[in-house]
């Protein structure tokens, strides 16, 4: 789920795409430099696009698939950009059987995402998290870093309202 494609079109700047092909040329000829090469693709770009892969894949002369392969295996990586604002549901034990499942669904309704997406306007990212350690308050969301716990699925509007308006 974190891995499907994203809504949101790819805008990377020339600047990126030579700061990737550099990082490529510089780590090309090491045994297994696909990870690191991946993991400064993510620093440069945020998240790593079908397009960034391609130009990895073009790069190293591999296949796109093993590019892709490796970029879904890995949760370090992400295919989805992430919002100005960053929602995480807690869906650990705790939250969950305290509701935290209907939290979700509710957000996701709001936003018009599903989880591991992010919004066309770029405002909002979601996904889904096993723990925040506040399972006392659960069932718990975070946006950015604030953490808002005994959440209802009726309480999700007005929560996101603040950060629409910012």
């Amino acid at each position: 789920m974190a891995n499907s494609i994203t809504k949101v079109p790819f805008h990377g700047t020339p600047e990126q795409e030579k700061a990737l092909l550099e990082v490529i040329e510089r780590l090309k000829a090491e045994r297994g430099c696909l990870m690191p090469i991946l993991q400064e693709a993510q620093e440069i770009y945020g998240y790593l696009p079908e397009e960034v892969q391609r130009i990895i894949a073009k790069g190293l002369n591999i296949p796109f698939e093993e590019v892709y392969g490796v970029a879904t295996f890995y949760s370090q990586f992400t295919l989805n950009p992430k919002g100005k604002h960053r929602i995480s549901v807690c869906l650990g034990t705790a939250c969950y059987v305290k509701g935290s499942g209907l939290v979700y669904e509710r957000i996701q309704k709001e936003l018009g995402i599903k989880g591991g997406e992010c919004t066309p306007d770029m405002q909002f990212s979601l996904d889904a998290c096993r723990c925040v350690g506040a399972c006392g308050l659960a069932p718990v969301i975070m946006i950015d870093e604030e953490v808002y716990g005994r959440m209802t699925p009726d309480q999700v509007p007005g929560i996101l309202a603040k950060y629409k308006e910012d």
